[in-house]
């Protein structure tokens, strides 16, 4: 039996999608393969990896890329975890299931950088709280 095969997918592959890979990779990178990528193509945001490095996951090295490139590969699950790419998202030819998990976008949080890092924060927690229950259901 092959390794299941798991894109998460959100708008600028900067912070949902990044730490949802991250997550997955150190949960259960063993169980699945794991990629992420965006409607559009920024850079993995500072407080993403602040945040996940509190959680001892390194995020630092991922690069931010669109979803083309991997529209060829087959999926076992498309993951989007933003309402954007929800909607925006292609079908991806190969793709199993596709699955719809809404977090809020911390990168739109204002204020100092400390009163955004605490939104990165509770939108790390919602993601590794959903991914938990889901690896557990695998």
């Amino acid at each position: 039996m092959s390794t299941p095969r798991v894109l998460f997918l959100c708008t600028h592959n900067s912070a949902r999608s990044q730490m949802a890979e991250g997550f997955l990779r150190s949960m259960a990178g063993h169980r699945f393969e794991v990629q992420s990528a965006g409607t559009e193509k920024t850079s993995v945001h500072s407080l993403a990896i602040r945040a996940m490095a509190e959680r001892g996951i390194d995020i630092s090295g991922h690069a931010s890329k669109t979803y083309d490139s991997l529209m060829t590969a087959p999926w076992d699950y498309v993951i989007t975890v933003c309402d954007d790419a929800n909607e925006r998202c292609p079908l991806f030819p190969g793709a199993a299931k596709r699955l719809h998990w809404s977090f809020a976008d911390p990168s739109r949080a204002t204020g100092d950088e400390e009163a955004r890092l605490s939104v990165f924060r509770r939108v790390r927690d919602a993601i590794e709280a959903r991914l938990s229950e889901w690896v557990a259901s695998r």
